[in-house]
């Protein structure tokens, strides 16, 4: 993209007075957390590990679940940091044009680069919460990591002995409807409606593409590689997002 389609773009979001975003796993690969489905992602070169995020894997396969737990341990959004794409977010927010965060990540690095809480709306859930799948109970996944630190494998709930998984939506599940419906609010009540780093091929955090479109939103998008919406976008970036954004928000 030249610098003029870039600032062209800048000048697009800086004319804004409500933005809505809608971030993926692309986001956030410059700050060491691979994507999904790109050439490098996870499940790109390991097909079986999607079974750990599966909900019938899970739930009937006690070594799945074991190995779930190892992997949550090591995820490496306990220490990485927020990057560029991240801060520059937040800058958008603090001029009070950011309508909403939609997020597919699970990895909680906006709200550690400074997005407030209300503004990120998580739709695949987070990482850092254990629930209960017989009783509901909630509590936190440092707690449920240091049990399997201590020695359980496969930590059961301490009210009711059922079964624990993340707070992260698994295939297989729904979506929570009021985040949902909060997203698609913020998808038909903004003036620019931009996708960073999302492959745009899981519905329905792909649809509220759509969804701005029929509003009459202008949307941009920005990723590596190739989405099903490039052709209703009014601009698309291939651009590194980490250089990307900060570029393109004042």
């Amino acid at each position: 993209m030249s610098h003029s389609d870039m600032s062209r773009v800048r000048d697009l979001i800086d004319g804004a007075t409500s933005v809505t975003v809608l971030t993926g796993a692309g986001i956030s690969t410059e700050s060491g957390i691979p994507d999904y489905r790109g050439p490098d992602g996870a499940w790109t070169k390991d097909p079986d590990s999607a079974k750990y995020v599966d909900i019938d894997f899970y739930v009937n396969d006690p070594d799945i679940r074991r190995r779930a737990w190892i992997r949550r341990s090591e995820h490496p959004a306990w220490t990485v940091e927020p990057n560029d794409a991240h801060h520059a977010l937040v800058r958008l927010e603090a001029a009070g044009r950011l309508r909403g965060l939609i997020t597919q990540n699970i990895d909680g690095l906006h709200q550690k680069a400074g997005s407030a809480a209300d503004k990120v709306l998580e739709l695949h859930g987070n990482l850092f919460g254990v629930v209960c799948l017989q009783c509901d109970d909630v509590t936190t996944m440092r707690s449920a990591l240091d049990r399997v630190a201590a020695g359980e494998p496969d930590p059961a709930c301490l009210q009711c002995g059922g079964m624990l998984k993340s707070t992260t939506i698994f295939f297989g599940q729904n979506l929570d409807p009021t985040v949902l419906r909060a997203s698609a609010e913020a998808a038909a009540d903004c003036e620019v409606f931009v996708a960073i780093g999302t492959s745009l091929t899981v519905h329905p955090a792909a649809g509220l593409v759509g969804v701005a479109v029929e509003a009459g939103a202008q949307v941009v998008i920005c990723n590596a590689q190739a989405t099903p919406y490039d052709s209703v976008a009014h601009t698309v970036i291939r651009e590194p997002i980490g250089q990307a954004l900060p570029a393109i928000i004042p």
